[in-house]
């Protein structure tokens, strides 16, 4: 779906007072039509009075094309079904009376930043005004912000390349670019954003340990590095952004950014682990023993098989050697 910028509604205004003038008329005629017609009885007073209240019936018909925007927002148009064009800059604008604005995400409320929300109760107003009847009262309902929205997920519990579930957020600065893309191609661009976002931080959380490990390759090219969820925040959350663009291109959705905003060992191995840290830090402060990477790697073991464990650890002295 190819999107299509209509520039050249922009004459709303000239509508309007057409459209004031019309009904002043109609009034005119209604008032002359019912003097001419009733009381003095000139044959063409009747026709004079009938066509002032035809118009004054169905004179609000064309009101219905008459739209407002505010900067950066923008309102797909179909008629009849067809998508004919997008209202993307602010300005007062006047299209086919039938047209439809759609926006299949205009109820949909995440955990974001506001979107457009109707504007002032005065703008409300003036829209009724305008259009006399409920489909312009709808209308700023129906219009899509192009202001880059800030959204932050739920915290997802995922587990690391280690195995040890970690609970993670993130925050995606975006914004609409392509309106028919966003409209047309996706059911609803919210909701797909979200679950995307939830998949790409799956995706990429599971590539890291929580804090360096050995033997971790985090980039791909085979060899061990030194990423971390902890230590390479920025990384990680470059790479989440990546992904998450990548699966919204077809949803005319770019994302400017994306940052880690909580990241934790999950409740249930918090302390574990902190013990676990703590432990080793202060065997390595103290040099009170020298061990080897298989031999840390041994004791991590040990310790989160005897802190994990469901009862209490029933400890047993090993008074040979470690080796």
């Amino acid at each position: 779906m190819k999107e299509i910028v209509l520039n050249n509604k922009k004459n709303g205004m000239s509508m309007l007072l057409l459209i004031v003038l019309l009904y002043l008329a109609a009034v005119a005629l209604m008032v002359v039509g019912s003097i001419f017609g009733f009381d003095k009885g000139q044959a063409w007073g009747g026709p004079l009075f009938v066509i002032g209240v035809i118009w004054v019936s169905i004179g609000w018909l064309p009101a219905l094309g008459l739209k407002i925007l505010k900067p950066q927002e923008a309102l797909v148009l179909t008629l009849f079904g067809k998508y004919i064009g997008t209202l993307k800059e602010e300005g007062f604008y006047y299209v086919n009376p039938f047209c439809v604005g759609v926006n299949p995400a205009a109820k949909t409320k995440l955990n974001q930043s506001g979107d457009v929300d109707g504007g002032s109760a005065a703008n409300s107003t003036l829209n009724v005004l305008l259009a006399g009847s409920a489909q312009n009262a709808e209308l700023t309902n129906k219009k899509i912000s192009l202001k880059a929205m800030t959204l932050s997920n739920s915290r997802q519990k995922i587990n690391d390349c280690l195995g040890n579930p970690v609970e993670i957020g993130i925050a995606v600065i975006w914004k609409v670019v392509d309106t028919a893309k966003a409209v047309f191609n996706v059911d609803n661009y919210k909701e797909y954003l979200s679950l995307q976002c939830d998949s790409a931080v799956r995706n990429i959380v599971r590539i890291y340990p929580y804090d360096v490990a050995p033997g971790v390759d985090t980039t791909g090219d085979g060899v061990a590095d030194e990423g971390s969820l902890r230590g390479s925040s920025e990384l990680v959350a470059q790479r989440i952004r990546d992904e998450i663009q990548q699966k919204v291109q077809e949803a005319g959705i770019e994302v400017i950014e994306a940052r880690i905003t909580y990241l934790a060992y999950a409740p249930e191995i918090a302390a574990v682990m902190l013990q676990r840290e703590m432990a080793l830090e202060r065997l390595s402060e103290n040099h009170t023993v020298e061990l080897d990477e298989e031999r840390k790697a041994a004791m991590v073991s040990n310790l989160l098989v005897v802190l994990c464990g469901n009862r209490d650890a029933q400890p047993v002295v090993n008074s040979g050697s470690l080796y």
